[in-house]
């Protein structure tokens, strides 16, 4: 009989020498909580006006900084670049946040692209599987709504780690076969105007949440 899993666990992880990842429940936010944060992204946190929106953003940039801090790096600021993917403002290390209901994630790289996923498993997801998969991948994927987030996480992570425009997450990225219990997906994208890429997605289960990440 299989253990059960348990809710997702806030944590700070240092994956290698070189990168770290956190997740952090959502929670409220004071302006001392964000003291870290840029004038720039100060601005950015103010004009948000939903107040849900706001900790989620705000959780975010926490999760950030203390992968920061694991690496003993300073917290330099971040912005979005013509792609939307947030970029260190001093030019140095890669980066990739999520979020989804009750808890937010962020990943940091000193040298490589990285890609971060947080998916809710929902029943739903089995009914908008073509939307995303292909027929081969269809084909190895149990009528599991984990089998399924994992797929979607996954292919969120690649996206996320490519970091460009232009690319489908049903079209253009491709999963090998994978257990409902791995820990690691493969995948790559194929079939656009980059260079074609393979990918390791690490992946996490909890209870009720998917944890998918990717380093380049």
């Amino acid at each position: 009989m299989a253990t059960p899993l348990r809710p997702m666990q806030t944590k700070i992880e240092k994956i290698d020498a070189s990168s770290a990842l956190a997740v952090k429940i959502i929670e409220p936010l004071s302006e001392k909580d964000l003291e870290f944060l840029s004038f720039r992204e100060k601005l950015s946190f103010a004009n948000i006006s939903h107040p849900e929106r706001k900790k989620e953003w705000g959780t975010a940039r926490l999760a950030l900084q203390e992968s920061l801090e694991l690496l003993q790096i300073p917290y330099p600021g971040f912005f979005k670049d013509e792609h939307g993917k947030s970029q260190p403002m001093n030019g140095q290390g890669f980066v990739s946040l999520t979020h989804t209901r009750g808890y937010a994630a962020a990943i940091y790289h000193r040298e490589l692209p990285v890609g971060i996923d947080l998916e809710l498993i929902r029943e739903k997801i089995l009914r908008i599987g073509t939307r995303f998969l292909v027929e081969s991948e269809l084909d190895f994927l149990h009528s599991l709504p984990a089998h399924y987030t994992m797929a979607w996480s996954a292919k969120e992570s690649i996206y996320k780690c490519h970091g460009k425009k232009g690319v489908s997450l049903r079209d253009n990225i491709l999963l090998e076969p994978f257990a409902p219990d791995a820990s690691l997906i493969k995948g790559k994208i194929h079939g656009t105007n980059f260079e074609d890429h393979h990918y390791q997605v690490q992946v996490e289960q909890s209870e009720n949440l998917i944890l998918t990440y990717s380093i380049w």
